[in-house]
């Protein structure tokens, strides 16, 4: 059983950042993709970014290109989130997820583990 957790969510002001950390226990993932994504209040969970098992591969929703970079640290089983010029619309719950594939994928379907989640907020 894969658990993961994520540490670094918080209040900001907009403009500011944020780094996300998401750790793995248990069983590695360092064979998969893994993926970060939000949900806002009375919105559905929608992809951040993801990347794959090497790094070498990496997506990003348009909203937050530019802006966001994930990464990974395979040997200690950890994937982050570096969050800059964040804006009032990127306040929402955050959550790390493994996907069962190698590819980084942007739909929900493809992750079988997700972290329980941490809130951002971002003030104007």
């Amino acid at each position: 059983q894969v658990q993961l957790v994520e540490f670094g969510g918080g209040l900001v002001q907009a403009g500011g950042s944020l780094r996300l950390s998401c750790a793995g226990d248990g069983r590695t993932f360092s064979s998969y993709a893994m993926g970060w994504f939000r949900q806002a209040p009375g919105k559905e969970r929608e992809f951040v970014a993801a990347t794959s098992w090497t790094g070498r591969t990496i997506r990003y929703a348009d909203s937050v290109k530019g802006r966001f970079t994930i990464s990974r640290d395979n040997a200690k089983n950890t994937v982050y989130l570096q969050m800059n010029s964040l804006k009032p619309e990127d306040t929402a719950v955050y959550y790390c997820a493994k996907s069962s594939g190698t590819i980084p994928i942007p739909t929900i379907a493809q992750y079988d583990y997700w972290g329980q989640g941490t809130q951002v907020t971002v003030s104007s």
